[in-house]
C-alpha cells in the first residue's frame, strides 16, 4: 500500500473530484497553474515549498497535451525537493493498445508506460482497460501500480436507487465488473456476447433468460461511442423490459452519446467521475484515498 502524500495537487480540467479525494485523505491541496501560449506551448507553475511526498491527480481522457504537461510538472517538482512522486489517474490513457495488429503499428500501453515510470514513483488508476496484460504494473513499470476497481460503488448506486435489478454486461470482458457490482446486493446478473462488425457498429446477442418487466442495468468499464450499450439496450426493449439503465466507469462520451442513449429506450445513465460528465454520480474520492495506508 502506497504511503499517504503530504500534499495533492491538482489541475483546473480536474478540480473538483482532486479536491474531494484531499478532503478524504485530510491533506493539503494546491492547483497547478497552467498558461497555455498561443503555439500550444504550456508554462506551468507549482506551489511553492513542496514537502517530501506529493501526488498530482489528473484524469488521462483527452490526453495529449496532459501527458506532456505531467512531464513537466513532475520534474518542477523534484527540482523543488519532492522525491516522492504519485500520479493519480482515475483514467489511465493507452492502455488498450497492448500489441501491433499490423505492421508499424506503435504498442502505445508499452510506450506511455515507461514514459510515466520515468516521471513517476507509483501510479494509481480506477479499472484500467487491459486486455492480455492483467497486472497494471507489467504496463506502467514502477514500485507501485495501483488498480482499483469501481465496480462495488457501482453495485452500492444501484442497489440504492433500483429494486430487484438484473444487471447485465454486455460483452464477456465486462463479466468481471458485472460480477463484482452484483455480490454488493446479491443481484442476479448476465453478460450478453457482442461481434464487433466495425469501430462503430457491433452486433449483441442476449443470453436465453428472461428478461420480461425486469429493471436491468447494463454495466461496462467504459464507453465512447456508447454504440455497445445502445445496441444491448434496443435488443432488451425487444424483450419487454420494465426499464434499461446504463452505469459506467469512464464516461469517455462523444458529443450527444448520452441523448442517442436516451433516444434507444435507456431511462437513465450513470457514472463515476473518473472523466467529468454530465452523468457522474458516483465519486471515486472514498475509493482511491483506500490506495493510501494512513
Amino acid at each position: 500500500m502506497q504511503k499517504k502524500p503530504q500534499m495533492l495537487l491538482g489541475f483546473a480540467d480536474y478540480d473538483t473530484p482532486a479536491k474531494n479525494l484531499a478532503a478524504a485523505l485530510n491533506i493539503d491541496y494546491e492547483i497547478v497553474d497552467i498558461h497555455r501560449f498561443p503555439d500550444g506551448e504550456s508554462k506551468l507553475t507549482l506551489a511553492q515549498n513542496l514537502p517530501n511526498s506529493i501526488a498530482f491527480c489528473r484524469s488521462l481522457n483527452q490526453p495529449n497535451d496532459k501527458l506532456i504537461e505531467l512531464m513537466l510538472a513532475a520534474q518542477t517538482a523534484r527540482d523543488h525537493g519532492a522525491c516522492d512522486i504519485t500520479l493519480i489517474a482515475p483514467y489511465l490513457c493507452y492502455m488498450r493498445q497492448d500489441k501491433a495488429f499490423n505492421p508499424g503499428e506503435a504498442i502505445s500501453q508499452k510506450i506511455v508506460g515507461k514514459f510515466l515510470a520515468e516521471h513517476f514513483d507509483a501510479v494509481i488508476t480506477v479499472d484500467a482497460h487491459l486486455h492480455r496484460v492483467h497486472d497494471l504494473r507489467e504496463a506502467v513499470p514502477v514500485t507501485q501500480a495501483v488498480n482499483l476497481s469501481a465496480a462495488e460503488l457501482i453495485g452500492e448506486h444501484v442497489k440504492a436507487n433500483i429494486e430487484n435489478p438484473l444487471l447485465l454486461g454486455p460483452d464477456e470482458e465486462s463479466k468481471q465488473w458485472v460480477e463484482t457490482a452484483a455480490k454488493t446486493g446479491e443481484f442476479e446478473y448476465a453478460v450478453a456476447l457482442k461481434q464487433r462488425m466495425g469501430d462503430r457498429s457491433v452486433k449483441i446477442s442476449l443470453p436465453d433468460i428472461p428478461f420480461a418487466n425486469r429493471n436491468v442495468v447494463i454495466i461496462d468499464d467504459m464507453a465512447s461511442t456508447g454504440q455497445t450499450i445502445i445496441e444491448t439496450a434496443r435488443q432488451l426493449i425487444q424483450h419487454k423490459v420494465a426499464n434499461v439503465y446504463c452505469a459506467v466507469t469512464h464516461a469517455l462520451f462523444y458529443e450527444q452519446v448520452t441523448e442517442r442513449m436516451q433516444q434507444s429506450g435507456i431511462t437513465a445513465v450513470w457514472s463515476t467521475d473518473s472523466v467529468q460528465h454530465p452523468t457522474n454520480n458516483i465519486s471515486l474520492a472514498r475509493l482511491l484515498a483506500t490506495a493510501f495506508a494512513a
